[in-house]
This record gives C-alpha cells, sequence and structure tokens, in this order.
C-alpha cells in the first residue's frame, strides 16, 4: 500500500513540473525576449550581459547539450552573442558573464518561462526570471504565470524590464 501511495505521489510530482522538465528539443527554434526580472537589476540594464534579446534556442537531448544566439546592448548598438552549455540535472550550466544554471520552468508553442541564476567572475550571485515568446504580443495568462513565478523568487517586481517592445536588433 505504501508503495502505490508512494508511485501516486511520485506521479503527481513529476505532472505538476509541467512540459519543459520532458524532452527540451520541442522548444528549439526562434524565440524573442518579452520580459526579464532579476534581484540585482543592475545585470539586465543596457550594457549590461542579461540585457539580452534572444533570437534562438536550441536544445539538443540527445548530446545534453544547449546552444543560445542573442544580442546584447551596448551604448545603443546591438552586439551578437552565442553561449552554450550542457545539461547538468535539472538545469544547463552554462559559461556567459560568470557560471549559469539554465533552467525550463514552462513551456508550449508559444512562450517559454525560465529561471538563471548567475554568479559572476566576483562571485555576486543574480536569479533571473525570464518570458520567452514566438510573436510580438504576449498572451495574458502568460505574463500572468511571468508575474507570479518573479514573485515566487522574491524578485521585486519594479526588477521588471520589458524588452519585447524596445527590441531593435537584428532578426535574423
Amino acid at each position: 500500500m505504501e508503495v502505490l501511495l508512494f508511485s501516486l505521489v511520485l506521479g503527481l510530482l513529476s505532472g505538476s513540473q509541467g512540459e519543459a522538465q520532458g524532452d527540451a528539443s520541442q522548444f528549439t527554434g526562434r524565440w524573442l525576449t518579452y520580459y526579464t526580472a532579476a534581484n540585482n537589476i543592475e545585470k539586465i540594464t543596457e550594457g549590461a550581459p542579461f540585457h539580452a534579446f534572444m533570437r534562438y534556442l536550441e536544445f539538443d537531448e540527445e548530446n545534453g547539450t544547449i546552444l543560445m544566439h542573442f544580442y546584447v546592448k551596448e551604448n545603443g548598438e546591438c552586439i551578437e552573442k552565442y553561449a552554450s552549455g550542457t545539461k547538468e540535472e535539472n538545469f544547463y550550466a552554462v559559461d556567459y558573464a560568470g557560471h549559469n544554471e539554465f533552467q525550463l520552468i514552462r513551456g508550449d508553442a508559444n512562450s517559454l518561462l525560465t529561471h538563471n541564476v548567475n554568479v559572476d567572475e566576483d562571485g555576486k550571485e543574480t536569479e533571473l526570471v525570464q518570458l520567452f515568446g514566438k510573436g510580438n504580443n504576449v498572451e495574458p495568462e502568460y505574463k500572468e504565470e511571468y508575474y507570479n513565478t518573479v514573485r515566487e523568487k522574491g524578485i521585486p517586481e519594479e526588477n521588471i524590464l520589458n524588452f519585447i517592445d524596445n527590441d531593435t536588433c537584428p532578426e535574423e
């Protein structure tokens, strides 16, 4: 009986993690940054490493890798960047502006909700929550879920920056 109860609880917990915990390769494709929030806002303002305009994410489940193509803005100029990493447990370890643990929280055909913990070269830890999408509009339910996740991570709402309305970088 205990084994049956344990299996039921384990099944419910696994199911509650959302699609993003399964095969992430289904999310490979063109993505745009809608919103980014960080507990250290200086990491996401213009000129900072996470003032990033996503263009493409590639999740290779077979090899356990991720590839990111994005732009950062410095002095109003869009600078093309690439970052890659490897899957470790339930996150991707990515070396960019320090060490990152990039995790998919939830995803579907139109949106990706992610969480990233960055530890920079000085040892400063920053938590980021990002919402990526396919088009130029944010569906209200995605925005609501994003704001809820930002609150859950303890990031002040005033640290949420709108990227989709300020994206002037090449579309690719």
